[in-house]
């Protein structure tokens, strides 16, 4: 790559940076892997950096390099995965509900498949249109609609059924307690 190419490429890096960032945090839960997978893509851009010929397109092809890797990485730790009878409880790092909701989300985003956590990352993060969103993606608008669907639905079950496992543990408790209320008004 010439000189000026690679000047070029830097200071690519250097105004994108945060909003490259961004994006791959939201494909990936992790701050450390999204780091990681950031710093991945931008090796494999910057090998064919002077192949995208017009530059306005670099944070498209630069997130379409980030899927492509997440998919890689999903793939082979797939390999690795132990299913378990019960899932963990979701990590929450800050106190505050806008955080607990994001995690929440973070967490549940992980029972997506990664073709459809792609297309949920692209329409509702990064606020891309149907048609954006399937050029990003290659695929047809039809099916970045339906993809979305099926996607939205897997989250809405998700939820009802961490809601209901939620509501199922607090049950037992309540239960006990008007129990015991009932009692000593008898007695």
């Amino acid at each position: 790559m010439a000189h000026g190419e690679v000047l070029e490429f830097e200071e690519y890096v250097r105004t994108r940076q945060d909003a490259l960032l961004r994006s791959a945090r939201r494909l990936v839960p992790d701050p450390v892997d999204a780091q990681d997978l950031l710093q991945t893509a931008l090796v494999r851009t910057y090998g064919r950096w002077d192949g995208i010929a017009d530059k306005r397109l670099a944070d498209a092809y630069l997130r379409r390099v980030m899927i492509n890797t997440r998919t890689e990485w999903w793939r082979a730790r797939k390999l690795e995965e132990v299913p378990t009878e019960q899932m963990p409880d979701a990590r929450v790092e800050d106190s505050t509900e806008q955080h607990a909701d994001r995690a929440l989300l973070m967490d549940i985003m992980k029972v997506l498949a990664p073709k459809q956590r792609s297309v949920v990352v692209l329409r509702h993060w990064e606020q891309m249109s149907t048609e954006e969103t399937a050029a990003a993606l290659g695929m047809s608008a039809g099916t970045v609609k339906s993809t979305l669907h099926r996607a939205l639905a897997r989250l809405r079950q998700e939820l009802e059924s961490r809601d209901r496992d939620s509501r199922d543990r607090e049950e037992p408790a309540t239960g006990a307690l008007e129990r015991e209320e009932r009692e000593r008004c008898a007695a």
